[in-house]
C-alpha cells in the first residue's frame, strides 16, 4: 500500500546506524490467511503505532499492516523535532480560518506534543526523549518585521513565548539573526526507537502487528472494508490509512498534496570544545525561510542539520538532486555557523513527505471512500500531528464529530 522504506528515504539515517543493513531484521510476522477485525491500520510508522496503541488500549480489535519493516520509512528519515507550532504561523492561519479556529489549531499542536511526551514517559520507552526550548529566528529585515508581528499575535492569543534580541539569539545559538521567538514545551527523540517502543506496547495491549505485508487493494462491500494482501485478507469495519500521503491506491486524492523531499545531515559526535566552537546550545532552532532550515543535537552530541526541501518533479534524477541538496544544505549552515566548515559530516539522508495547501493534515473520513479513515499530509509536523490524529480517529470511531474534527477534515479545502 505504501512504498517500501528505501523509497520513503534515501541515504543512511543515523537512527538505523545500529541495524546491520538498511532493512533491519523483521520483528513481526507476515500476514497470512483470512481474518476479521474491527479496525485495520495500513502503515507502520509512528502514526500507525500511535493509532494502534490508542485503539488497542480501549479494547478495540485492531490489526496493523506494514509493507516493509516498522519504523523504517518516513519515521526513520525524520529528525524528530517535536515542535508545537504548525508549519504555518498563527498570522497565516488567522488570515485563512479566523482567530478562533487558528488559535484552536495551535492549541491542538501543543496538546499533540504534550500527549506524545506523556505516552513515551508513561510506558518508559527508551528513545532519548528530552524536552527542549525552540528558537524561531529571522535573518532579513522583512522577515524580522513579520516575525515581530507574529510574536505579538501569539502573545495576545495567550501562547507563552519570549522575544529575543539579536544578541540573545547569538548567545543561545551562535547564529547571527535580527530577532527570534523562543518557546518552551517542545521535545526531541530518536524516532525509530520511539516507533519500535510504541509498536511493542500496542502489541502488548492486543494489537496484531504484521511486517512485510503490503496491501494490494481495498474495497468496500456489504458494509465491510475488505483489505487484501499478497497472502490473505481481512474484513473490517474500518480501515485507517496512515501512510503519510496518498498512495497509488488513492490516486483521486493525490491532487490534494504536493510531494517533497527533505534532507538531513548528521555530523560525527563532537567534543565539548567543538560544540562550544559551533555555538549552538541545547536548543532546537529553525528559521523563517521557506523552505526552512532547522538544527538540533542528538544524545550522542551529533549535530543534525535539516532543510533544503524540494518538490518532486517528473524527470528528476534522484541521486543528482540528493547531491545538490545536501551540498546546498551544508553551505547554508556553514554560513550560519562557520565552525561547521571544519567538522566532518558522517551521514546524509533524504525523506519523502506530503504537504497540503495550508500545511495542515487531513484526518478523518472522505465521502468517496466508505469505511475509510485517513491520517495524511503532515508536512514537517508528522510526529506532533500523528499523536493528534490518533485521538481524533478514536473519537470518530466512537461517533464523536466535533469542531476539532472539522479543522482537519477534507472538506475544509475546496
Amino acid at each position: 500500500m505504501s512504498r517500501n522504506g528505501t523509497d520513503l528515504r534515501h541515504g543512511r539515517s543515523v537512527w538505523l546506524a545500529d541495524a546491520p543493513q538498511s532493512r533491519p531484521a523483521r520483528t513481526y510476522p507476515l500476514f497470512r490467511g483470512r481474518r476479521v477485525s474491527d479496525v485495520v491500520i495500513v502503515g507502520g510508522g509512528i502514526t500507525g503505532a500511535l493509532v494502534a496503541l490508542t485503539f488497542a488500549r480501549e479494547g478495540i480489535p485492531v490489526i496493523l499492516l506494514e509493507a516493509d519493516c516498522v519504523g523504517c520509512g518516513s519515521t526513520a528519515a525524520s529528525s524528530a523535532l517535536l515542535l508545537q507550532e504548525p508549519d504555518r504561523g498563527l498570522a497565516d492561519l488567522t488570515g485563512r480560518y479566523g482567530r478562533a479556529a487558528s488559535r484552536r489549531i495551535w492549541e491542538l499542536g501543543r496538546e499533540g506534543v504534550r500527549d506524545l511526551v506523556r505516552t513515551l514517559h508513561r510506558h518508559r520507552i527508551a528513545c532519548d526523549l528530552v524536552e527542549r526550548d525552540a528558537i524561531y529566528y529571522a535573518t532579513t529585515p522583512r522577515a524580522f518585521h513579520r516575525l515581530r508581528a507574529e510574536f505579538h499575535l501569539r502573545s495576545r492569543a495567550g501562547f507563552a513565548c519570549e522575544w529575543l534580541t539579536a544578541g540573545a539569539v547569538r548567545r543561545a545559538t551562535g547564529v547571527s539573526a535580527r530577532g527570534a521567538i523562543r518557546t518552551t514545551g517542545n521535545a526531541q527523540f530518536d524516532p525509530y526507537k520511539a516507533c519500535l517502543g510504541l509498536m511493542r506496547i500496542a502489541a502488548s495491549a492486543g494489537a496484531a502487528i504484521y511486517e512485510r505485508s503490503p496491501v494490494t487493494h481495498i474495497h468496500h462491500a456489504n458494509g465491510l472494508v475488505r483489505i487484501h494482501t499478497r497472502h490473505g485478507g481481512i474484513d473490517a469495519s474500518r480501515v485507517v490509512i496512515a501512510t503519510g500521503y496518498a498512495t497509488r491506491h488513492f490516486r483521486p486524492l493525490a491532487g490534494r498534496f504536493r510531494m517533497y523531499r527533505t534532507y538531513v545531515l548528521a555530523t560525527r559526535p563532537l567534543t565539548d570544545r567543538q560544540r562550544r566552537d559551533v555555538g549552538l546550545g541545547n536548543i532546537m532552532v529553525w528559521d523563517t525561510d521557506r523552505p526552512y532550515h532547522y538544527a538540533r543535537w542528538t544524545s550522542e552530541h551529533r549535530l543534525l542539520l535539516g532543510g533544503a526541501d524540494r518538490p518532486i518533479r517528473p524527470g528528476q534524477t534522484r541521486s543528482r538532486v540528493f547531491t545538490a541538496a545536501t551540498r546546498e544544505l551544508r553551505a547554508d549552515f556553514e554560513r550560519l555557523l562557520p565552525a561547521l566548515a571544519e567538522i566532518e559530516i558522517e551521514a546524509a539522508w533524504e525523506g519523502l513527505f506530503a504537504l497540503t495547501p495550508d500545511s495542515l493534515p487531513y484526518v478523518g473520513p472522505h465521502r468517496n471512500y466508505p469505511g475509510h479513515l485517513f491520517a495524511l499530509g503532515y508536512g514537517g509536523n508528522g510526529m506532533t500531528f500523528g499523536s493528534l490524529a490518533a485521538r481524533l480517529l478514536l473519537e470518530h470511531w466512537r461517533g464523536e464529530h466535533g469542531a476539532d474534527h472539522r479543522l482537519f477534515h477534507f472538506s475544509r479545502l475546496r
